[in-house]
């Protein structure tokens, strides 16, 4: 067997996500971040939990089901896969429970907001305003679901919070169904089933009224008001007890697109089915009484191990919204602004400032706003021809969309791609996509059989030099919402051989034309693995010429089998290779003669890192690249993407400033250590670096000096002229 096929030198996809979401798990446990911080995090990574349920585990099962056998890269069978994730996921949930109940729960207390988990623990004033509250907003809402012979148990949704109870009937009491003659005789401890499903569209925190003297706000959630007056819903029945559960469902979308004739149909048609997959987990309240246990199994058809005791709340999702609450913010951090980009603000001509130069944006520390108003310009521009743009994920008002819209109103020729098959965007996708054909855009529904997930954006416009092409190419979407949160670059050119390469671009994805030639652009799934293979291959033939070698990249995930053989093959040549990986890292670093000179580090911060930086050293010339494709083989040969070189030597020298702090940030980074697992860098008698906290004080910094450089050269002027 080849040694680099060794499985002990590859870590499991999955697993490796999980250690993932439990370095953001560690921020939540972390004592410097601030409280409601704290909390978001801990809101996170039960967010993050629920879509690894509905869609990774329950591709995983999918496989154990058909009777898939053959092990991953690391070795494992599917069915040793769900044993070990099993188990972690298991820990993982109550690390996350006790994170709550014995740390963050009594440092709110302490911060004067009480959170109230039983409704028994209400005080006289407040179960009377509870209860007046219930009548009043939550009465008319809830829908209770009995069931019988003539009601079958119901569809119980995806990720829904129920309650169930168990209810004896009262005596001499006659129901709408059961009278007296009909109904079968049991004995004493034969109990009627109902649910109620938790209403989505109510607040789920309620804001109780200040006791007489007190400072602290108390809360409840919404499930405990209803569980407390469940008896009203009931009124013939003794409720004989009642417990929230909660089940997660198998949401991964399975779409023959070949045979789908309208690929638009097909998904909508999908999307209603999400709801009513196979359940793959169950949660209920660890002291549930077992007879309704039992029951819930049976009917969900649930294991022991897709079995979930939660010792408090259900769906911990609802601490964002804890977060969100008015006020505290001496518990937060203090909000970061995005920085305005000095000669892109809205009066300037952004296409006359990009003649001039090249572009980078850095999101979130510079401002989103001139990729908005690259559109906006577009749309209003007399000499615009045509708008192309593609579309993978947008805000829910998107300011692009409306701008686009308003491009084709004023005549232009606008060409969209809305990728509708973006998971758990999909409905909101195909929401754009009609209202953008309605105003007159050419709407593509994506490839069949490829997801596009490249971030380009072509305006074409005549000028008096006749016509020029103007790009922006981005590691990011183009949601104006997530790149407040998203660390991504963003690049503004009108270089020709880009210009030509995006045409042609968009050609491919509008039809069957394919050029002879690309100038700069490398795209997926075409050369693009080839073009990164070739890149590792060259540094490691330069280390063995003893040239300068170096590999420093920068993505969310790194799975590819290929691409990790020939990073283990350059770190056996003597590479320097250093990765900054966010999530998933199949590769294990530090393996004495296989990637003794590789690091790996993640960082998690109050930003989420997504952008893709590719270094390489090329013998001194160093090329750099920027992408909206990480090194997994869904980007790879399964998805359209695009590789963006950087040739600007400013340009490139703020990125190579940009991996330099990163690579030295020993705040909110963790370093993979060669058993797969991670630590945070050693820094006692360093000083204190985080990257993101560096990056924000360095936006600020560049734009008080701009204004101040701006106001020296107005002031002469204005004495001039007096």
């Amino acid at each position: 067997m080849d040694k680099l096929n060794n499985p002990e030198y590859y870590y499991n996809r999955e697993l490796s996500w999980l250690l993932f979401n439990e370095r953001i798990l560690g921020e939540a446990r972390d004592r410097t971040n601030p409280l409601f911080e704290r909390l978001k995090f801990l809101s996170i990574t039960a967010s993050n939990l629920d879509e690894f349920f509905m869609i990774r585990v329950a591709s995983i099962r999918d496989m154990v089901n058909a009777g898939y056998s053959r092990p991953d890269i690391a070795g494992l069978t599917p069915v040793k896969q769900l044993q070990e994730l099993t188990s972690a996921i298991h820990k993982q949930v109550e690390l996350q429970y006790s994170t709550l109940n014995k740390v963050l729960l009594p440092r709110l207390s302490e911060a004067g907001i009480r959170l109230i988990l039983q409704h028994e623990d209400l005080t006289d004033k407040q179960k009377k305003y509870v209860d007046d509250y219930f009548m009043s907003e939550v009465y008319p809402v809830l829908t209770p679901m009995a069931v019988d012979s003539s009601r079958p148990f119901p569809l119980i949704r995806n990720k829904a919070l129920n309650i169930g109870a168990l209810l004896s009937k009262k005596s001499g009491a006659r129901g709408l169904v059961q009278t007296a003659e009909k109904r079968k005789k049991t004995n004493k401890d034969s109990y009627e089933f109902v649910t109620v499903q938790v209403p989505g569209g109510l607040p789920r925190i309620i804001m109780l009224p200040y006791e007489k003297d007190e400072e602290t706000q108390s809360i409840i959630l919404l499930e405990e008001i209803i569980e407390r007056n469940i008896g009203k819903l009931f009124l013939n029945y003794n409720i004989v007890c009642a417990y929230p559960f909660r089940v997660m469902r198998n949401a991964d979308l399975s779409i023959d697109e070949d045979e789908a004739a309208d690929l638009l149909k097909e998904i909508e048609k999908q999307l209603k089915q999400r709801q009513w997959g196979d359940v793959i987990r169950l949660e209920v309240a660890d002291d549930i009484d077992e007879k309704m246990l039992k029951l819930l199994k049976e009917e969900f058809d649930c294991s022991e191990e897709e079995l979930y005791r939660i010792q408090g709340p259900l769906d911990l999702t609802f601490l964002m919204k804890l977060y969100g609450l008015p006020g505290h913010e001496d518990l937060k951090c203090a909000p970061f602004i995005p920085q305005i980009v000095e000669n892109l603000t809205p009066e300037r001509d952004i296409f006359a400032e990009i003649r001039k130069e090249d572009i980078l944006l850095h999101h979130p520390y510079q401002t989103f706003q001139p990729v908005v108003d690259f559109i906006r310009q577009a749309a209003s521009d007399p000499g615009v021809l045509a708008i192309k743009q593609t579309l993978y994920r947008v805000s829910g008002n998107s300011p692009i969309i409306q701008a686009l819209a308003r491009a084709a109103e004023n005549g232009k020729q606008v060409t969209v791609l809305v990728e509708l098959k973006a998971r758990f965007d999909e409905e909101n996708n195909i929401v754009w996509a009609k209202m953008l054909e309605k105003a007159g855009c050419h709407v593509i529904y994506g490839i069949v059989g490829l997801k596009t997930h490249c971030k380009i954006t072509l305006v074409v416009r005549r000028e008096e030099e006749g016509i020029r092409r103007y790009v922006h190419l981005g590691t990011g979407n183009y949601n104006d919402q997530t790149a407040k949160l998203y660390t991504d670059l963003g690049l503004l050119t009108c270089a020709d051989t880009i210009g030509e390469d995006a045409t042609a671009v968009f050609n491919m994805l509008s039809g069957y034309s394919e050029p002879l030639s690309w100038h700069r652009l490398v795209m997926a799934p075409l050369w693009l693995k080839d073009r990164f293979l070739f890149l590792i291959n060259r540094e490691r033939d330069n280390a063995l010429q003893g040239r300068k070698a170096k590999i420093t990249a920068k993505f969310n995930s790194l799975v590819d089998q290929d691409i990790i053989r020939a990073l283990y093959e350059a770190s056996q040549a003597g590479v320097s290779i250093d990765l900054i990986v966010r999530g998933i890292c199949c590769l294990r670093a530090g393996i004495p003669g296989v990637s003794e000179t590789i690091t790996v580090r993640s960082i998690v911060g109050m930003f989420l890192e997504h952008s893709r930086i590719y270094y390489f050293e090329n013998a001194g010339s160093p090329e750099i690249y920027l992408s909206s494709a990480d090194w997994m083989p869904r980007n790879l040969e399964r998805r359209v993407e695009l590789l963006f070189p950087i040739d600007s030597v400013p340009l490139q020298k703020r990125i190579i400033h940009i991996l330099d702090v990163m690579l030295r940030d020993n705040v909110k980074a963790q370093v993979m250590q060669s058993d797969g697992t991670y630590k945070r860098p050693d820094k006692r008698g360093k000083e204190a670096v985080g990257c993101q906290q560096c990056f924000c004080e360095e936006s600020v910094s560049t734009s008080k000096r701009r204004k101040v450089e701006a106001m020296r050269l107005f002031i002469p002027e204005m004495h001039e002229d007096e």
